[in-house]
């Protein structure tokens, strides 16, 4: 029995949180605009906050630097053409090269993919609308619940132990059958056709890259969460990870599907 009540024992606060996170993001999406352009560049600041407090711990100062240059440089970019807002975007993983004594190159891949992931996302705010950006949280959401709460109530091999020892094949699978869920009641919804099932299962698969990216660098640098920013949930990019992977994925393949943005 207290085997049963420590594997949930994180359940409360990690649902407070979430309704907490839940209510100040969708609050944001739905308003779009400067207000959900602000509150991305806030978040990817926060990011790089936890990623050099991870990787530099004893380096205050550049912490708070890079937070505030990622956060701002993030924001630049929105409101950037795009020949002006990438070398914007690849300054600050530059300038932290610089600023940092170890884990550079691990700064510099996170830093880079943070802002990308961030400027993806405004991208599909703004181009796309509500609907498609309500789609893309959705996927990642119920990858993440259906994985947890599959991994805890069945177990079973692991995923991938040397990197994040808590995951289960089980719970990887879970995520993957919810996202196919996701995409199949949107298209059935919208007329979109069944193409959308499999693009959600491949934004789940890349949402699981982000996590597993994220839990890998945690390891590496011997760090349990990237911040306690958020109960039972540790950081932004404990909680945000998956939605990296996502964001940065559509990003790169975005030109090559073929939905068409009916989604308002």
């Amino acid at each position: 029995m207290t085997g049963t009540s420590e594997k949930w024992s994180d359940l409360a606060a990690r649902v407070g949180s979430a309704i907490a996170m839940i209510v100040i993001g969708l609050g944001g999406i739905a308003m779009g605009g400067p207000i959900f352009h602000v509150l991305v560049a806030i978040i990817c600041g926060l990011m790089a906050w936890e990623l050099v407090g991870m990787l530099n711990p004893d380096r205050p100062q550049v912490k708070i630097q890079m937070g505030l240059l990622v956060g701002g440089a993030t924001l630049a970019a929105i409101y950037l053409p795009m020949g002006y807002a990438l070398p914007v975007l690849l300054a600050p993983a530059l300038v932290g090269f610089g600023q940092l004594e170890k884990h550079r190159t691990i700064f510099m891949c996170f830093t880079v993919m943070i802002m990308l992931a961030g400027f993806g996302l405004v991208q599909i705010r703004d181009g796309y609308g509500f609907g498609w950006m309500m789609w893309l949280v959705v996927v990642v959401v119920i990858t993440d619940v259906f994985g947890y709460f599959a991994g805890r109530a069945i177990g079973g091999p692991k995923f991938w132990p040397r990197v994040s020892p808590k995951k289960t094949w089980s719970g990887t699978a879970a995520g993957w059958v919810g996202a196919a869920i996701v995409g199949y009641l949107f298209s059935v919804n919208t007329g979109i056709g069944m193409q959308l099932v499999g693009v959600s299962v491949a934004v789940s698969m890349a949402s699981q890259m982000g996590d597993m990216a994220e839990s890998g660098m945690k390891r590496r640098v011997g760090a349990k969460d990237s911040s306690n920013l958020i109960p039972g949930h540790g950081g932004l990019l404990d909680r945000f990870d998956g939605m990296l992977g996502a964001a940065l994925f559509l990003l790169i393949i975005g030109q090559f599907l073929t939905i068409t943005p009916t989604l308002n």
